[in-house]
C-alpha cells in the first residue's frame, strides 16, 4: 500500500510452516510440528499420496463412468436439470462424490444464467437505447447472445451483452460508445523495449520489473455456513520462483498465515506446489463478522526473449524425460477432431518449432475471444474450443497444449495474473518444449496477446516463444491439489488465481466472497 512501512513478516507470533511437497510422497514426520505450531489436524491430510485421478482439473461429475451419472449428465446437457436431479435421487449412483458434484455443477450453471429476456433487453438498451425484443430474438437465434434453456425457461448468460458486441457487427455499429482517454502505457512500447534489449545481447531474461502486490479476500458475515465457531479455511495465490520470475518476498499478512507452500521444482514440476498457495485458518466469531485475509508480497518478473531460429530446432531428444506429451482427460484428449486439426495444420512439416508456430497462429487467429463460463462448468476446454471456435485465455491455452501434444510437441499450462500498468487481470498461457531452447513460453490469446498487429516479425510473433515482463506466475500446472487440499469441490478445480474458501469442509463458491488485487510497479516502464 502506498505510504505504508514495509517490513518482513516477524517470525515470532506468525503461525507459518514451509514444507517441501512432492507428488506421490507422504510427509508423516511433520505431523507433530504441525500441532506444535497450532495448525489444524486438517492440515495433516495435505501430505497424503496424491491420487492421479485428482489431477484431471475437472469435477468428478465430468469424469465418472457411473451409468447413473452419465445419464444425469445427458439430461443436464439437454437443460433438464430437474429430471437430472430426480434421477440422482431415485437411482442412487455408486459414485457418490460424482453425484454430489453434479448437483453442485448444475447449481453453478444456474447461478451463471439468471438473466431473463426483459432483464437482458434492459442491459442491451444501456448501449443500444432503441433495441427491441425482436433484436434480442434475432441475435439469440444467430448464436450471438449466449443463453441456455433450463427446465423450459430461457435464461441469458449474466456476462452478456459482452459477447454480443464481440460477435455481432450490427450490434457494434448501433452501440453508443463513450470515448475513453487513451491509456498512457502501451503494450507495444513494452514489446519494442524487450526486443531491443534482447537483440542487444542482454537476453534471454531482459527488462526486469519489480512489482509489489496487495491481495485481499473478504468473506461477509452473511456468507452461507458462516456460523459462530465454524472453521474458515482460505487459500490465497502466491508467486512461484521460476526462470524469469525471481526474488519473491513475503512482506506481511493479516492475520498471520498457517502454511506457505514451496515453489514448484523440476520438469515436470512435481516437487513443491505446482499451484502455489498461502493458507489461513480462522474460527468464526460470535456474532459472525466480516473476515478479511490479506497478503503483501514482492517479486521481480523479467521478459523472456530467447533468439529462435527454425534452422537450430532439433527433434525431441531420445533421452527426453520431461513428460507433458500424453492425453490428460477430460481437458486434453486426442479426439478424431484434434487429430484431423493437427494433420491439417502441420501437414508434412517435421521441424518442431515450425509445427508449433503453425498451431500458435491457428489458435490465435481462428479461436475468437469471448467472455467465458466458469471452467468448473465446462466438461473439456479443448473440446469446447474446437466445437464453438470461441473461448477465453484458458480455453486458448488448453487448445494449444492439446494440439501440440497430439503433434508430438511437449506442452504444459502456466497461469496467474497479467499485471500491465493499465490494470491487472487473471490470465492463462502455456509453454512448449523444443530443443535446444527447452521450455518456451506461449500466449496464443488474441487480443491482446497472440499474433500482434505489426509488420515487424519480431513483434508480430512475439508471444510465440517469448513473454512480456508483466506477469505474476502462480500456477505451473492445472488441476493440482492445493496445500493443504480442500475437502470439497473447488470453486475452480482447474485454475487457481482468485483464491479458494471452505467453511466446515464445504466449499464457499465465488459469488459468496470478494477479492481485490492491487499492483505497484517499483521499476520504470514501459
Amino acid at each position: 500500500m502506498d505510504g505504508d512501512i514495509i517490513r518482513d513478516v516477524p517470525r515470532s507470533g506468525a503461525r507459518h510452516l514451509r514444507v517441501p511437497i512432492a507428488r506421490g510422497h507422504a510427509f508423516r514426520l511433520i505431523t507433530l510440528s504441525m500441532f506444535f505450531w497450532g495448525v489444524s489436524p486438517l492440515l495433516v491430510k495435505a501430505y497424503a499420496t496424491t491420487d492421479p485421478d485428482h489431477l484431471t482439473g475437472a469435477s468428478a461429475a465430468f469424469t465418472s463412468v457411473d451409468p447413473t451419472i452419465v445419464r444425469a449428465r445427458e439430461l443436464m446437457d439437454a437443460g433438464e436439470f430437474t429430471r437430472a436431479t430426480q434421477l440422482l435421487d431415485s437411482q442412487k449412483p455408486t459414485d457418490l462424490r460424482a453425484g454430489e458434484e453434479l448437483r453442485e455443477v448444475m447449481a453453478r450453471i444456474g447461478l451463471a444464467y439468471t438473466t431473463d429476456s426483459d432483464a437482458m433487453l434492459a442491459k442491451v438498451r444501456q448501449s443500444i437505447p432503441e433495441a427491441t425484443a425482436q433484436d434480442l430474438e434475432r441475435w439469440r437465434k444467430a448464436g450471438q447472445l449466449q443463453c441456455r434453456t433450463i427446465d423450459g425457461r430461457l435464461r441469458y448468460f449474466n456476462r452478456e451483452p459482452a459477447n454480443l458486441f464481440r460477435f455481432c457487427d450490427q450490434a457494434r455499429r448501433r452501440r453508443i460508445v463513450v470515448a475513453e482517454k487513451p491509456p498512457g502505457w502501451r503494450l507495444e512500447d513494452h514489446l519494442a523495449r524487450v526486443v531491443a534489449a534482447a537483440k542487444a545481447g542482454a537476453g534471454p531474461e531482459v527488462v526486469p520489473i519489480r512489482q509489489r502486490v496487495t491481495f485481499t479476500l473478504t468473506v461477509p458475515p452473511d456468507a452461507p455456513g458462516l456460523l459462530p465457531g465454524a472453521l474458515l479455511r482460505v487459500w490465497l495465490p502466491f508467486p512461484q520462483e521460476y526462470r524469469q520470475q525471481q526474488d519473491v518476498k513475503l512482506i506481511r499478512t493479516a492475520p498471520p498465515y498457517d502454511l506457505l507452500s514451496d515453489p514448484a521444482k523440476g520438469d515436470p514440476p512435481d516437487v513443491g506446489a505446482a499451484q502455489r498457495t498461502l493458507y489461513f485458518e480462522q474460527r468464526v466469531s460470535d456474532p459472525p463478522r466480516s473476515m478479511t485475509f490479506e497478503e503483501v508480497f514482492e517479486f521481480t518478473c523479467s521478459a523472456y526473449y530467447p533468439m529462435l531460429d527454425d534452422a537450430r530446432a532439433r527433434p525431441l531428444p531420445a533421452d527426453y524425460a520431461g513428460g507433458e506429451l500424453a492425453e490428460r482427460p477430460p481437458h486434453i484428449r486426442f479426439t478424431p477432431q484434434v487429430r484431423e486439426t493437427v494433420a491439417r495444420l502441420v501437414g508434412s512439416q517435421t521441424n518442431p518449432l515450425a509445427r508449433a508456430r503453425r498451431i500458435f497462429r491457428f489458435v490465435s487467429s481462428d479461436i475468437a475471444y469471448c467472455a467465458e463460463e466458469e471452467y468448473c462448468t465446462i466438461p473439456s476446454l479443448s473440446a469446447k474450443a474446437l466445437s464453438s471456435r470461441t473461448g477465453d485465455c484458458g480455453v486458448h491455452a488448453m487448445l494449444f497444449i492439446t494440439l501440440c501434444r497430439a503433434a508430438g510437441i511437449p506442452a504444459r499450462w502456466q497461469s496467474g495474473w497479467e499485471t500491465k500498468r493499465v490494470g491487472p487481470d487473471m490470465h492463462d498461457w502455456c509453454e512448449f518444449y523444443v530443443a535446444p531452447w527447452g521450455w518456451l513460453p506461449c500466449d496464443p490469446t488474441s487480443p491482446p496477446y497472440g499474433l500482434q498487429p505489426a509488420s515487424d516479425p519480431a513483434i508480430r510473433d512475439f508471444y510465440f516463444g517469448h513473454l512480456d515482463a508483466y506477469r505474476l506466475i502462480v500456477n505451473r500446472d492445472y488441476g493440482r491439489e492445493l496445500h493443504p487440499p480442500k475437502q470439497s469441490l473447488r470453486s475452480e478445480p482447474l485454475d487457481f488465481q482468485r483464491g479458494e474458501v471452505e467453511v466446515d469442509g464445504k466449499n464457499l463458491y465465488f459469488p459468496h466472497w470478494d477479492y481485490d488485487i492491487h499492483v505497484e510497479w517499483l521499476s520504470d516502464g514501459p
